[in-house]
Order: structure tokens, then C-alpha cells, then sequence
């Protein structure tokens, strides 16, 4: 059996970005597994602009991002397999992948980097009343179909949900000819971040109903109509709010799940609220020589904050197989009033160079407030805030001396200015 230092399980923006920061420290037994037939993962499908700012100083679409990664791992003779499947992964980081040249093939890995990305949520889709018949997409999957298939999923067309692969298809679908009657948001805001919305719906005058969902779909052989209705602060529809729309196609934009079934194997703890593995300061899980980045750690908005997580994680798996990582006490980062999740979850200080990047989701909009953080329930200092949103990810940095003598634990709130 195959043993290699490191494999990076994922060849999109996380995989490929971990991948080149193990390899900057110095690692070179290096092998990603893909499943798709290209490098790069949903960024291929992305063909709309707005990549790369940050991480190549430059505006770019998603398969030119991709590509500017995908040559570094060629130039630097990186092995990666295409086409291959991973099936199993255990907590002893053995791996079992198939591919249709080499068939059904077990390795073994000293570390593991797990960048599998995310999914599309369908729950959304099962829990609406009427019928199933052709004409109901999930928006990732007729991105897919149109960006890269060419094939154009329906002329009429209503969206549910106005997270930003919706918003982006929405104008992706009126730029092809087709009509967009409106998207639906069961919540009061939207979930998409705000240049979307800009750009995709008032740029394009298609309405977004907020506190607004689908409540039946109508149709035989193809969607004919569905009917939308306003909801309570319950999420329950009110009665006698009816809207009705004419339609032949549905695009589900109801969120996205961490693609954990491998993680679950192997026995990594999940976090409740993210869907994704608990880590620590290193990106490390649960399960030792383990790490975790990207979207299969936490949904993000951009892709460039992608590859900065991922770059921090490749480099802490080269720590590990050096030996460099230290071992030590660690305590818990707790997200309180307004805070949905924290990462990382677990912080061991031995290991915190100058400063350590915390990040985070609130969980409703507010406005005109204070970011309290708490070391040991005393408080730390905090950050006056005039906007947060759900949609958008916070960001704060943590200077080692903040985090000097903690014992419990790091929190942050939401506190009245």
C-alpha cells in the first residue's frame, strides 16, 4: 500500500490552494484527489467575474482563477488524479479512491487535508406541496447545465431562496433570454451578499419578495405556476396572501451544506451549527493528523478567503509532518448573543505565531452595534460596528498577547453601542 505525506482530498480553490501552502513549507510527497475531470471545482461553472482581488491582485472569472492555480500545481509537479473518486476514509487516515484507469485503490497518508466543498440544500424543494414534474432545479446544478453544457434550463422562470448562486443565476438566465418573474425569501433579509443583489435583481428590476416562500408547484409534465405566499415571523404562510405566477422552470437557492460524509467516517467531530468539522487553531480536527478548509469547514462568501484559509491549513499539515506543531491546553472559542459560530473552535496558544484570524456569522441583521469579545467572561475590549449581516463573514484578528493566560475560553457577542 502507497504511502504518501500528505493528501488533499479536493481539487478546487481549497484543495489546490492547501496543496501549494504544504508545498512552500517544504512538502513535496504531495497527492490531491479530484472527482471531477478537471481541476478547479465549482469555480469552472462560475463564469461570471469578481474572483481573485484579493489573492491575485486582479479581477478574473472562475476558470481563470482556477486555471492561475491549476498551472502552480502543474509547474510544481504536484501529483493530483483526476476523475478519482474518494469511497472511504478512515481515522487511521487510510484512503480508499477509484478511478476508471486504475480501478478500485487503497493508500495510506501521514496527513490528511479534507477540502471536499460543499453542497447544494434540496429540503427546501421535498417540504413544498403540488406536484414534481420536469422543470425544478437546484440553481448550482442549471449553472452547471448552462455554463458549462450550454443547455438552458426553462424560459420562465421563478427562483426560491436569494443566496448568491440565485441572485447570480438570475441575471445569468435574463442575459440568455429567458424572463425571471421574481425570487422568494422565506427570511426578512437576504441571504445573498449585497453586490449581488445590486448587480442581479435592481440592475435587472426582478422583484425579491422577502418573508416571502413558495407554497405550491402546479404542473404535469412541466411547472406551469406556483404559488407564493407571505409568511409570520414563524416562517408559517399567511393566509390570503397568495401570489400567483405563471412559470415553467423553479431554481432552488436554499443554502449549501459542508460535504461531510468522509469526515463522518473517520469519526471527526462535526460542528452543530456549520455542518462542518470542529478545528482548532492549525485547522486541525478532531482526529489527529487530520485538517480541514474551505467550504468544507464553513460556507464562504468569497472565494478568495477560500484560498487564504486553505494556504493557513496546507502550512499547519507541513507543521505536523515536521513535528512543529506542539502539543498543549487548549480552550474554546464560543459564539454568544448574535454570533452564529466561531472559527476556529479550539485555539491552543503554543501554536499562535503573532496573531490568529478568528471568523464568523451573525445571525440577523443589526446595525449600530458593538462587538464585545470576552476572555474568560471578562471583557477584552470591543469593535463598533454600523452594518452586520448574516450573508457577509466577519472577520477578526487576535493578537497572541489577547489570548496570554486564557484558561476557558474566547467569546464574542453582540452588545448595544
Amino acid at each position: 500500500m502507497r504511502t504518501y505525506d500528505l493528501v488533499v482530498i479536493g481539487g478546487g480553490s481549497a484543495g489546490l490552494a492547501s496543496a501549494m501552502g504544504a508545498y512552500e513549507q517544504g512538502i513535496r510527497d504531495i497527492l490531491i484527489l479530484e472527482r471531477d475531470k478537471e481541476l478547479g471545482g465549482i469555480l469552472q461553472q462560475c463564469i461570471h467575474n469578481g474572483f481573485g482581488l484579493i489573492e491575485f491582485k486582479e479581477e478574473l472569472a472562475g476558470p481563470a482563477y482556477a486555471e492561475r492555480f491549476t498551472e502552480l500545481i502543474v509547474n510544481n509537479n504536484i501529483q493530483y488524479k483526476l476523475n478519482a473518486m474518494v469511497t472511504h476514509m478512515s481515522n487511521d487516515k487510510v484512503i480508499e479512491y477509484v478511478t476508471p484507469s486504475e480501478g478500485y485503490v487503497t493508500i495510506k497518508a501521514k496527513a490528511i487535508i479534507l477540502a471536499m466543498g460543499c453542497r447544494e440544500r434540496t429540503r427546501g424543494a421535498i417540504a413544498i406541496p403540488g406536484f414534481r414534474p420536469a422543470g425544478i432545479w437546484s440553481a448550482g446544478t442549471a449553472q452547471r447545465y448552462l455554463n458549462m453544457e450550454g443547455y438552458l434550463v426553462g424560459k420562465k422562470v421563478f427562483i426560491l431562496g436569494s443566496g448568491d448562486i440565485g441572485l447570480i443565476m438570475a441575471r445569468r438566465m435574463i442575459l440568455e433570454g429567458a424572463e425571471v418573474l421574481g425570487v422568494a425569501e422565506i427570511m426578512p433579509y437576504s441571504n445573498g451578499l449585497p453586490r449581488n443583489i445590486k448587480q442581479c435583481l435592481i440592475d435587472f428590476d426582478i422583484p425579491l419578495f422577502l418573508s416571502h416562500t413558495i407554497t405550491r408547484i402546479e404542473g404535469l409534465d412541466r411547472v406551469s405556476s406556483v404559488e407564493v405566499s407571505q409568511v409570520d415571523e414563524n416562517f408559517r404562510p399567511i393566509k390570503g396572501t397568495e401570489k400567483y405566477f405563471d412559470v415553467d422552470t423553479v431554481l432552488f437557492s436554499v443554502g449549501l451544506i459542508p460535504e461531510n460524509a468522509l469526515s463522518e467516517e473517520a469519526d471527526v467531530e462535526i460542528h452543530p451549527r456549520t455542518r462542518g468539522p470542529v478545528v482548532n487553531e492549525s485547522y486541525e480536527t478532531s482526529v489527529d493528523g487530520i485538517f480541514a478548509c474551505g467550504n468544507v469547514l464553513h460556507v464562504h462568501d468569497l472565494v478568495d478567503f477560500v484560498s487564504l484559509e486553505s494556504r493557513k491549513a496546507g502550512i499547519a499539515a507541513a507543521r505536523y509532518l515536521k513535528n512543529e506543531l506542539k502539543p498543549g491546553k487548549t480552550f474554546n472559542c464560543i459564539a454568544k448573543d448574535g454570533i452564529g459560530y466561531i472559527v476556529p473552535h479550539k485555539i491552543n496558544i503554543e501554536n499562535v505565531d503573532k496573531s490568529l484570524e478568528c471568523m464568523f456569522r451573525v445571525t440577523k441583521n443589526v446595525k449600530n452595534v458593538a462587538l464585545t469579545i470576552k476572555k474568560d467572561g471578562v471583557v477584552l475590549r470591543t469593535v463598533k460596528k454600523r452594518h452586520l449581516a448574516p450573508a457577509e463573514m466577519e472577520k477578526l484578528i487576535l493578537s497572541k498577547a489577547d489570548l496570554m493566560d486564557c484558561k476557558e475560553s474566547i467569546s464574542i457577542e453582540i452588545t448595544e453601542v
